[in-house]
């Protein structure tokens, strides 16, 4: 893969840059104008009111999908510029320069802000309960007789069956929101690509394989041929993105740390507990190179944090040495991210890099001791596992009204409370299923219909999946 390739900043439906025969003021780039089309829009305005970790929280405190994604963006981006001034310095690839690693940074930052926005409401936990509603009820559900298991094609059951927000960001930037057509919000080919985690469809994934790029799927059936261009388009075929490493570890930088720094807040984990589970994860067997010297470090550090916080008379020394700890620690594994990204450089532009880029390197075992904790204290805690159980009971309900709903008026067998129930339905969902189903076999049609309601509810923040479940529900 070549960067001159690689940073294509085409859009659906035009090209990138203007024509030069038009007088052009304004100085930023494509991908800096992606920036503003994101910040300015809706769709990411609704992330401030997803979950991140604790849904419906009242705290200012704790993350909601938009501060995550802010910080993920401000990661992404510092990571783009450590690793591409180190490769530009040293020499590594005489394609990159000073205006590649601009760009490049731009397009990570841009991505930060995107990476959760196919995300349902209530967190991973609302992906969870889309596929388990479909894996339950698609055999149940019937199109003029036939059972929709039987009815729909492999890859269009796995897409409901592993449905992911993933797959769904992609549909959502170039479909769904509808700016001034419907080729969604009009980015960049670059920055889409870039978003593709998995460059595979449903029907090949492999959760156990050693290649991170087959963990899940990328993109629906619907998107496939926007997919294809894209890919195409960018040189990226068959393989990651090559700054989608970078994502994925600024991802994981932030979730792991903050899910701590949110969990000693919330009283989900104490100082003490986090220490002694530092200090175990240290003293196990089978660390690898520079691995334990980390984990060491790494404690070393929040005891040094404590004694600070306790010399300056801080009220709560403990909290203030996590929240001192986690800016220190986030730094540590930008490092760790970055240099693994340079040590492997040539593995990912030849597309044959298969591992997280934290995954090899000297913060592996602090990753995953600080995921291990969040699990046990924090996910598995009493409080947590209430409000789950009481967002599957709303996104359940929300499905099974709404699917049924759109399978009957595919069929042309609408009852009155179906008719009402698909005008609350976004217009503008419902004009892209218009768009994109004209024409369309039947099957298909009753594909596009399931994405629908999937569309609808993924677009749905918190609080009004909340409110609409009460009012349909009788209770308000």
């Amino acid at each position: 893969m070549q960067w001159e390739q690689l940073l294509c900043d085409k859009r659906q439906g035009g090209s990138g840059r203007r024509s030069g025969d038009v007088k052009n003021t304004d100085l930023r780039s494509e991908f800096q104008k992606d920036y503003h089309r994101i910040i300015c829009s809706a769709s990411f305005r609704r992330l401030q009111d997803k979950t991140q970790v604790y849904p419906l929280d009242s705290s200012d405190f704790v993350r909601t999908r938009l501060t995550h994604s802010l910080e993920v963006a401000s990661f992404a981006r510092s990571l783009g510029n450590i690793c591409f001034k180190e490769i530009e310095d040293r020499g590594l690839d005489p394609q990159v320069s000073g205006r590649v690693r601009e760009d490049i940074c731009s397009i990570l930052e841009c991505a930060g802000l995107l990476h959760d926005i196919g995300n349902p409401p209530f967190g991973h936990f609302g992906e969870d309960t889309i596929r388990c509603f479909f894996r339950k009820e698609l055999g149940r559900l019937s199109f003029e007789g036939e059972s929709l298991e039987t009815l729909l094609s492999e890859r269009m059951r796995n897409d409901l069956y592993h449905f992911e927000g993933n797959a769904q960001a992609l549909r959502l930037l170039t479909k769904l929101h509808y700016l001034v057509d419907e080729n969604g919000m009009h980015l960049t080919y670059a920055l889409l690509n870039t978003l593709v985690k998995y460059p595979v469809d449903s029907t090949g994934t492999d959760p156990e394989s050693g290649d991170v790029k087959l963990h899940k799927m990328g993109y629906y059936l619907a998107e496939d041929g926007i997919y294809r261009e894209i890919s195409e388009a960018t040189g990226a075929v068959g393989c990651r993105y090559p700054l989608t490493f970078l994502l994925e570890a600024a991802d994981d930088i932030a979730y792991r740390t903050a899910d701590i720094e949110d969990g000693v807040k919330k009283g989900f984990i104490s100082y003490g507990a986090l220490t002694e589970e530092l200090r175990s994860a240290s003293e196990k067997e089978g660390l690898g190179d520079g691995e334990k010297d980390f984990m060491e470090e790494s404690l070393r550090v929040l005891e040094d944090k404590l004694r600070a916080a306790q010399s300056r008379g801080i009220s709560d020394p403990e909290m203030n040495a996590v929240q001192n700890w986690v800016i220190s620690i986030q730094g540590r594994l930008l490092g760790c991210a970055a240099k693994s990204f340079v040590e492997n450089y040539a593995q990912i532009m030849a597309g044959e890099f298969g591992s997280e880029l934290l995954k090899v390197s000297a913060g592996r075992s602090l990753v995953k001791a600080l995921g291990s904790i969040a699990v046990r204290y924090v996910f598995r805690s009493k409080q947590i596992l209430t409000s789950e159980i009481a967002e599957n009971t709303m996104l359940t309900f929300l499905l099974e009204r709404f699917v049924g709903a759109a399978v009957r008026a595919e069929e042309g067998a609408v009852t009155p409370v179906d008719s009402r129930l698909m005008e609350i339905v976004s217009d503008n969902y419902r004009f892209i299923f218009d768009r994109y189903a004209k024409g369309q076999d039947k099957v298909t049609r009753v594909y596009l219909r399931l994405l629908l309601i999937t569309d609808f509810i993924c677009g749905m923040t918190d609080s009004y999946a909340k409110d609409l479940y009460r009012r349909l529900a009788g209770l308000d």
